[in-house]
């Protein structure tokens, strides 16, 4: 499988690889700076330079049986064919700090209310979360939002740390959906530890400070049922 580059460094913004697997329109590389989507992050756009200097667009990337796949109508590439991988910086940043923003929000509102998330997603610089809470009040939204933006100017650090899946499942609100998602197939959990604020299980991309993301705004509020709140 392709050593997952984004998992580990998530700065990264290009790497040298090697064809590993073909599909109609699609490569496996031997490594891969690309995330495939997932968790509610789209998934990265870029270029694959070849040898002889040609570009090829990547618009799609997706995970297909545990692999990473990188799609492009008219790609014609073969096995050991060495390509130099190329993501979309601007595009990425801007995802890294909006699932950031999530998860100070999520650790926010786990910690001072104790709600636990039913839903999210987010796309470039704005995202929504769907908690179990039974009422949700435009003050409320106003007091969350000015704790969030505390958090923020904390400049708290945040780290990526993996753990076995007996240890990790012991790490009170670790799993912060109200399912547990994670395939009992996965061993070793990915955290995104926001430090002195939230720690979850999580498999994006994220910036390496609070103050990295920004000013957040709560823009409105929904009920989405009895206990469900947008």
């Amino acid at each position: 499988m392709s050593e997952e580059l984004f998992n580990t460094d998530a700065y990264l913004k290009k790497c040298n690889s090697k064809v590993i697997g073909v599909l109609e329109d699609g490569i496996e590389l031997d490594k891969t700076v690309f995330f495939p989507g997932g968790g509610g992050q789209p998934n990265d756009v870029g270029s694959l330079k070849l040898k002889n200097g040609e570009d090829i667009f990547i618009q799609r990337v997706k995970r297909i049986d545990g692999k990473i796949f990188h799609f492009n109508d008219s790609m014609k590439l073969d096995l050991n064919e060495e390509v130099t991988c190329q993501i979309d910086w601007d595009l990425r940043y801007k995802l890294m700090r909006t699932h950031t923003a999530l998860h100070i929000l999520c650790g926010v509102v786990w910690r001072d209310y104790g709600a636990v998330v039913t839903g999210g997603n987010m796309d470039v610089l704005k995202g929504r979360m769907d908690f179990e809470v039974e009422s949700l009040s435009s003050e409320m939204t106003d007091e969350i939002e000015g704790k969030v933006n505390l958090e923020i100017e904390k400049n708290l650090n945040i780290k990526v740390g993996f753990l076995p899946r007996k240890e990790a499942l012991l790490v009170a609100g670790l799993i912060r959906t109200k399912v547990n998602l994670l395939p009992e197939s996965i061993k070793i959990i990915r955290t995104i530890d926001i430090e002195g604020l939230d720690i979850q299980s999580d498999g994006g991309t994220h910036v390496n400070s609070t103050k990295e993301v920004g000013k957040i705004v709560v823009t409105g509020h929904q009920s989405k049922g009895r206990i469900n709140k947008r």
